[in-house]
């Protein structure tokens, strides 16, 4: 039985930790920069602990300080939510020698995930499809040149040491290969500390279908149907939904058999992700594995009306899982987008600064996981994920009108965001009949893109009246809408007194 949890993360994922803590019994510990002294996950969890100054570098991933906290606190398991230390082999290690439980696989599976050639062996001898390609790993260009000629141009350069979209190029001609080589070594040693790359079919247009897969100690493994992520831009995805468009029963039967597969090879136990590319014909191509709790695993959720984090707690307790495959029934539709601040048209370049007012959609089968509240400040540190809006309806069509209604719904003051191009995605032809593959987006970007809107006078005088600091004199204070109420005059009424 877990008694004590310290949560190595911050924002959404934070919070969506500490509330199945609290569900379970579990006490949440959360830890947090200097910026982040008032942060929502804070606010939520039963403790907390300083941990360093702004950069990540100094806080959220100094392995030292994160022990320290978990002995200064008494935890008894850590949660590495997703991104900061979530895939760091050597983090999970350090916490499991420090006599913590890991809740996520153990390090060698994410060793041997983390590196994509090697995942690709693995993938090979567990007969689990592979697009054709090259593990390059000491390689020069002359030997990447002539593997890119025999896989048939265009072909994709990857970082072999992690994914998230960095280290990635398209090549469609020859002479543009030593250029991208060189552009994706620098990519990827900066964003891993490994420069090695390997070579694969570009396969296009191809649609992006992930498998979560449950696996526990005791040699059981489930998957629990399909994510479709083809909805991306510069290979990061924007909207999430289940069941697939793509999928008919026969190969979604296929895809789980091979996710369960790829997951026992590797020894993999607790949750995880095979993510595939899949043709419009039927044939789909392991692309890797996420060896950590996804983003978007609330789609997940929300179709199958499991709760996954607390699915990772039993598994990490020892526990057998309680369900079997046939269990695990999808039920309707679900979708999500992920709400951040940003400036569309801008390069989606970060809007950081203060977030004056945050009102989130609500309604039957509306969830909203968000890490910041009004008054809060989109920082330069982090991502500037503000939420995340999921809906389930019973069929895509009615998923579809309301993530709509929800988006509409959503007030957000003082930063620029991206839900005018959430909602002209949803909106976009292609995508009401599903078939968005993962080029489309920057291939439409423009058609995205709505003009900027007009504000009214009335918004722009009251904008000018808060910066002037002169909105007191024209609004009552916050509770005081109802004219006939003595709290409403400013006369010197008092109970009991009569007017002073």
């Amino acid at each position: 039985m877990l008694r004590k949890c310290l949560i190595v993360n911050r924002g959404e994922i934070a919070v969506r930790i500490s509330r199945a803590c609290r569900e379970l019994g579990i006490r949440a510990v959360a830890v947090y920069s200097e910026v982040d002294v008032r942060a929502r996950h804070v606010q939520l969890a039963d403790e907390a602990v300083l941990i360093g100054p702004a950069a990540p570098s100094e806080s959220y991933l100094n392995i030292n300080k994160l022990i320290d906290a978990a002995r200064q606190t008494g935890c008894d398991c850590v949660h590495p939510g997703y991104g900061f230390l979530s895939e760091a082999a050597d983090f999970a290690q350090a916490m499991i020698d420090a006599g913590l439980v890991w809740v996520g696989p153990g390090p060698d599976a994410i060793r041997r995930m983390g590196v994509k050639t090697e995942a690709r062996a693995l993938m090979q001898q567990a007969g689990v499809p592979l697009v054709p390609g090259f593990a390059g790993n000491a390689a020069d260009d002359t030997a990447f040149a002539a593997a890119a000629e025999a896989i048939g141009y265009p072909v994709m350069v990857k970082a072999a040491g992690g994914g998230g979209g960095k280290g990635i190029r398209v090549v469609h001609d020859p002479a543009d290969l030593p250029d991208a080589l060189a552009a994706a070594r620098r990519e990827a040693q900066h964003a891993f500390g490994d420069p090695r790359l390997f070579l694969e079919k570009f396969i296009e247009p191809a649609r992006h279908v992930e498998i979560q897969v449950l696996a526990d100690a005791h040699g059981h493994i489930i998957h629990l149907y399909e994510r479709e992520c083809s909805a991306q831009r510069r290979h990061q995805k924007i909207v999430e939904e289940s069941p697939s468009p793509l999928l008919d029963d026969s190969l979604r039967e296929r895809m789980g058999q091979a996710a369960v597969a790829a997951a026992r090879a590797v020894g993999y136990v607790n949750a995880g992700t095979v993510e595939f590319i899949a043709t419009p014909g039927g044939d789909f191509y392991f692309l890797e594995m996420n060896t950590r709790l996804q983003v978007e695993h609330p789609v997940t959720e929300m179709v199958t009306g499991l709760d996954i984090v607390k699915l990772q707690f039993a598994i990490a307790a020892g526990e057998p899982l309680a369900i079997s495959q046939a269990d695990v029934i999808p039920r309707g539709h679900a979708i999500e987008c992920r709400i951040y601040a940003e400036d569309p048209r801008n390069q989606f370049l970060p809007a950081t600064g203060p977030l004056l007012k945050f009102i989130a959609p609500e309604g039957p089968g509306v969830r909203v996981d968000a890490g910041v509240q009004s008054g809060d400040t989109i920082s330069i540190h982090y991502d500037p994920l503000i939420a995340k809006i999921i809906v389930h309806d019973a069929t895509r069509a009615d998923a579809i009108r309301r993530m709509q209604a929800a988006l509409a719904n959503s007030v957000i003051l003082g930063t620029t965001t991206n839900l005018p191009f959430l909602r002209a995605l949803l909106d976009h032809p292609a995508f009401l009949s599903g078939e968005v593959d993962t080029r489309f987006v920057d291939a439409h970007l423009s058609d995205l893109l709505p003009p900027a809107p007009e504000l009214p006078d009335a918004a722009l005088i009251v904008a000018a009246l808060h910066d002037s600091g002169k909105m007191d004199a024209i609004m009552p204070a916050q509770g005081e809408g109802d004219p006939y109420s003595p709290w409403s005059r400013a006369d010197g009424f008092r109970p009991g007194r009569g007017r002073g």
